[in-house]
């Protein structure tokens, strides 16, 4: 299936949980902490705080059979060091069985079930090797090699559990309890209780924690959790409010319209949590790649084991069958069926903590291959706000000229008349307005203290036979024409203003080796080449409609160009869907963002992309790492084992320890910083 169609799937159905595989959940491998639970009808569902932390509190309990193990290996060895009489014979055995079994029973019952389907996995060589070290008498070599697998599963759990934590914390930021509007006031109850249909009251400065549709006439929300951006959002009566906001200004009202766990907020949570199914190019290669060596690794012990009967006179059996069990020992493929998948969701942790959130381990994989990044302007370059740059008048006032226009501007809702007004402060309040029209498409026609005034564009002043000078239409901005009793007065300019730190992340990108930087926006083309040329991109284009961005999109595709759009993730919805990547910026708040994106810049910062790139490079680097290392350690001491040079601690190196190794690597991407 190709990248388009997996983009608009539904959530539920196309996401899985992250696939580790780990002997401690016999039933469904995978982390046993922070893990999905599963319904009677087999659909994933996400934890809630009360089941991770239950979750949490079984791992911490599971380590207490570990702790126990490692306590009579090191007891046992330390006998055997000391040749202690009584240490001997039956009493040995059980000790170091006792040890055995409260770490490898788990191991060896998932061998035994998974033996209908295929016995040639890590579980059976696992077993099979250990068990095979009890049947020659090395019991301690037997179970190390079981305990130090199972002490890798616990870091294993540990990291994932911390990604998971990181996630949650950067995500979930809602209230726990509400007030519900009852017939006998108002009840604090657990958000996760109330019912769909309920009524709650929200205070001023509280956070939204369901989902629901405004009751309030009117009502301020700080949407910055949701995407990035702190300004005020307005909401009317009827229209929807989402989780995570915050209620910034009266009591309000909100009607739920989503349960708990099926908000807007819990989907982006369950959908960065799984986000490991969807599994890279090298992970895939290195399932199928185990699926085909285990099984010929297995039959190389067991011919290690009977063929030098043949070739050798001085043949003993158990000589070479302890050799064979060093083979698969270090044969088992734990090292990479553990650290490799764990490395990428450690990548999607790192990710989440530097506010991206990345639906697949594939998308890191591709990241690193973008070469071309095409971006919108407006919400993404620049802060999508219009904020006045320049007032000019013929006035002697200048100060009562844009007071006065300010308020006849503040009887519109316009963003541009917005603007004005915020320029202007409290001081447009002070002037009486009376008579005001607005004129569709031209502007504002009103009297101020007792002038009439026309606030608009230049049709507007051609409408009312006003003269003004020509040369005015030449300006780049957005600019409001402003006529005093039929007689010119002056002009205010109004643009949206960059982001802070979009140059920067125009000279990051460039430097990870993107060689292509495009803008594409609906904005007056004029805007457009002048914020292109103030970033120093090598293309931009304006005036568009969505489908012109699709066909500008084709094009570098069909150049053989890897490109990745940035949006925000609703107007730009195709072509967010037809890019190699797609990226929403800002656009956690809607169902369009979190639906089409293949990775979302919560943070709302152009900067982030470079840092999705480098966090990519990052990840795949530690990857390759531990293939490498896995590699090269276990053929070494393979060679060695078959030639009887190496003994089952080396195995438990290169099998155990390497996983180790590996997954420390792997969780080191945690710990790296990327700005």
């Amino acid at each position: 299936m190709d990248k388009n169609a997996e983009s608009t799937k539904n959530i539920e159905e196309d996401f899985k949980p992250l696939e580790i595989t780990s002997p401690r959940t016999a039933e469904a491998p995978g982390p046993n902490v922070g893990a999905e639970c599963c319904s009677a009808d087999g659909k994933t569902k996400v934890k809630g705080a009360d089941e991770h932390a239950h979750a949490e509190e079984e791992a911490k309990a599971s380590y207490l059979p570990t702790a126990l193990s490692l306590a009579l290996l090191l007891g046992g060895i330390l006998l055997d060091y000391l040749d202690t009489l009584w240490f001997t014979g039956y009493i040995r055995l059980l000790s170091y069985g006792i040890a055995y079994v409260l770490v490898g029973w788990r191991v060896v019952w998932h061998a035994i079930k998974s033996l209908r389907a295929s016995f040639f996995n890590e579980f059976f060589l696992m077993s099979m090797a250990t068990l095979g070290a009890f049947y020659i008498g090395e019991y301690a070599e037997g179970v190390a090699v079981m305990l130090f697998y199972v002490i890798g599963e616990h870091f294993q759990e540990a990291a994932v559990l911390r990604s998971r934590r990181s996630i949650k914390a950067l995500i979930d930021n809602r209230p726990d309890e509400v007030g519900v509007v009852t017939a006998n006031g108002v009840a604090r109850r657990k958000a996760k209780d109330v019912q769909i249909g309920e009524v709650v009251q929200v205070k001023a400065g509280e956070k939204i924690a369901l989902d629901g549709e405004l009751l309030t006439e009117r009502a301020s929300f700080n949407t910055a959790a949701l995407t990035g951006e702190s300004k005020p959002d307005t909401k009317a009566k009827g229209e929807t409010v989402l989780a995570g906001m915050i209620n910034l200004d009266q009591v309000i009202e909100l009607k739920v319209t989503s349960a708990y766990e099926n908000s807007a907020l819990s989907k982006i949570l369950k959908l960065v949590e799984e986000a490991g199914s969807r599994k890279a190019k090298t992970q895939q290669f290195i399932t199928k790649f185990a699926k085909v060596y285990t099984p010929i690794v297995f039959f190389l012990a067991v011919g290690l084991t009977f063929i030098p009967y043949i070739v050798f006179e001085s043949y003993d059996f158990n000589e070479w069958l302890y050799r064979a069990l060093i083979f698969l020992v270090i044969s088992c493929p734990c090292a990479l069926v553990i650290s490799i998948p764990l490395g990428y969701f450690g990548g999607i942790g790192a990710a989440s903590r530097n506010g991206l959130l990345f639906k697949g381990s594939n998308f890191l994989d591709l990241m690193t291959q973008v070469d071309t990044v095409v971006m919108d302007k407006t919400g993404t370059l620049t802060e999508g706000v219009f904020q006045v740059q320049q007032i000019e008048t013929v006035l002697s006032d200048k100060a009562w000229f844009l007071s006065a226009v300010a308020a006849l501007e503040s009887k519109s809702n316009h963003p541009i008349a917005q603007a004005v007004v915020a320029e202007a402060g409290q001081a447009y309040q002070q002037h009486a307005v009376s008579n005001v029209e607005e004129i569709s498409g031209h502007g504002l026609k009103g009297t101020v203290d007792g002038k009439e005034l026309l606030v608009g564009n230049g049709r507007l002043l051609e409408k009312f036979n006003v003269i003004y000078d020509p040369s005015i239409k030449e300006i780049v901005e957005t600019i409001v024409l402003v006529a005093v009793d039929g007689i010119y007065a002056g002009y205010i300019t109004i643009a949206d203003k960059t982001k802070a730190d979009a140059p920067l992340a125009v000279k990051r990108m460039r430097e990870l080796g993107v060689k292509k930087l495009v803008m594409l926006s609906g904005d007056k083309d004029s805007i457009v080449q002048k914020v292109a040329k103030e970033l120093q991109l090598d293309e931009a284009y304006g005036g568009l409609l969505p489908q012109d961005k699709v066909g500008h999109v084709e094009k570098l595709k069909a150049q053989g160009r890897m490109v990745a759009f940035v949006g925000d993730g609703i107007n730009d919805a195709p072509v967010i869907t037809l890019a190699d990547v797609g990226m929403a910026m800002g656009g956690l708040g809607s169902d369009a963002a979190i639906e089409t994106a293949d990775v979302v810049i919560q943070t709302d910062h152009p900067a982030r992309i470079a840092t999705a790139i480098n966090i990519g490079k990052k990840t795949k680097q530690i990857v390759w790492q531990n293939i490498a290392l896995a590699f090269g350690v276990k053929a070494i001491v393979l060679i060695l084992g078959a030639g009887g040079l190496a003994t089952m601690w080396e195995a438990v190196f290169a099998d155990v320890g390497v996983a180790f190794l590996a997954i420390l690597n792997a969780v080191r991407i945690q710990r790296m910083h990327f700005d």
